[in-house]
């Protein structure tokens, strides 16, 4: 017999809102998407910082964090990208049913893969697109990465030589072409702040 087929899942004594009471406030995935360059990471970290301030408990998935570890087995074919967004999304609903705050930073390109993810989520799930047009993100370009694939190489690079899929209906949408870390940042805090209050503690 598959071992697969004798798999349950075994239930935890510690409940959802024991670890709300815990952490004092519920858990929840905030999924960071957008073009390289577009500001995910930057703004993931940022966000981490402030949110830590203010006594949450929180974490960070960062792509290129992730495939140094958990995907370090993975390259950058569709089916890669697609293993590696799913093995994301499964750890960022655990983060979450843990009463964690998880913030992903993951261009995450596919429309389908992101579903998958909140799909795979049983916390609340917000998908925040990280807008920025082609050419700001060029111009920034830290890791000289569109260069190198304007040259030829770097194949399969998301915005040049592979697709980015625009989320369709995103919980919300930060531009960062057209507005500062600072300003784009107070639209994230306030947001994940309004959606996963801090408790009061008695």
């Amino acid at each position: 017999m598959e071992e697969s087929r004798i798999l349950r899942s075994e239930p935890h004594h510690v409940k959802t809102d024991d670890r709300s009471r815990h952490y004092g406030h519920a858990g929840a995935v905030f999924w960071l998407t957008g073009l390289p360059a577009s500001g995910k990471s930057s703004l993931a970290m940022a966000l981490e910082r402030e949110l830590l301030a203010l006594g949450y408990s929180c974490y960070v998935l960062d792509g290129d964090n992730v495939r140094k570890g958990l995907s370090a087995d993975l390259g950058f074919s569709v089916s890669d990208r697609n293993e590696n967004i799913r093995r994301v999304g499964e750890t960022a609903a655990l983060f979450a049913d843990a009463g964690l705050i998880c913030i992903t930073a993951f261009i995450s390109p596919y429309l389908r893969d992101r579903a998958n993810a909140r799909r795979a989520c049983k916390a609340p799930f917000y998908e925040v697109y990280i807008k920025s047009n082609i050419t700001t993100c060029e111009a920034r370009d830290p890791k000289g990465l569109y260069r190198l694939a304007r040259s030829g190489a770097l194949a399969d690079f998301t915005g040049v030589s592979a697709p980015y899929e625009e989320a369709e209906q995103p919980d919300l949408i930060v531009d960062t072409a057209s507005l500062d870390l600072d300003a784009c940042l107070a639209i994230l805090l306030r947001y994940v702040t309004l959606h996963t209050p801090l408790l009061r503690r008695n």
